[in-house]
C-alpha cells in the first residue's frame, strides 16, 4: 500500500495538542512516522481488530476494510480519502467511496486535514454516533437473486 503521510502527519500533530488522549498509528511503509503518539508499521490481523474495539473513535483511510472493520467494531469511523493528486493512490476511488457512504449514520468523512483535527475535536467532544451493525451472513432476498442469476447464466 502507499504511503498516507498526510494522515499519519496530521494525526501525530492532533497527539501533540491532546497528549492526555491515547493515540496508536500504522504508519504501513511512509518515511514520517509519529513522534507523539504510538506507532507501528503493520499489526496482524488480529490485533488491528483489538485495536479498534478499544478505539473511542477510529480514523483511517475511506477504505472498505476500514469501514468494514469500524460497522463489525461497532465503533465510529472518520475517514480522510487518500487523493491520485497527491500520489496517495493510483485512482480516486476513495473520494467516490467516502463521497457515497460517508452519510451512513456513524461514518464521517474529513475533507482536508484541517477538517480532520476539527472534525475528531467535535466527535470527541459530542460523543460520536456508532454505526449501524452488518450481518454476517447475506440476507434471504440477496441469496435468492444470486441463485436466480446463477440459473439463469446456466442457460446461455
Amino acid at each position: 500500500m502507499l504511503p498516507f503521510e498526510r494522515l499519519v502527519q496530521a494525526m501525530d500533530n492532533w497527539a501533540a495538542a491532546h497528549p492526555d488522549v491515547p493515540v496508536t498509528i500504522q504508519y504501513g511503509s511512509g518515511v514520517y512516522k509519529p513522534r507523539h503518539a504510538q506507532g507501528f508499521v503493520m499489526t496482524t490481523a488480529a490485533q488491528y481488530r483489538q485495536l479498534v474495539a478499544e478505539a473511542q473513535l477510529f480514523v483511517a483511510h475511506a477504505g472498505m476494510g476500514s469501514i468494514i472493520t469500524a460497522i463489525e467494531a461497532g465503533k465510529p469511523l472518520l475517514m480522510l480519502a487518500r487523493l491520485q493528486a497527491l500520489g496517495e493512490h493510483n485512482t480516486d476511488h476513495q473520494v467516490w467511496t467516502s463521497q457515497s457512504i460517508g452519510s451512513r449514520p456513524g461514518l464521517y468523512v474529513a475533507t482536508d486535514e484541517h477538517d480532520l483535527v476539527a472534525t475528531i475535536d467535535r466527535l470527541l467532544a459530542s460523543g460520536a454516533a456508532v454505526p449501524a451493525p452488518i450481518s454476517p451472513t447475506a440476507s434471504p432476498e440477496l441469496i435468492g437473486n444470486i441463485r436466480k442469476f446463477i440459473a439463469g447464466s446456466r442457460k446461455h
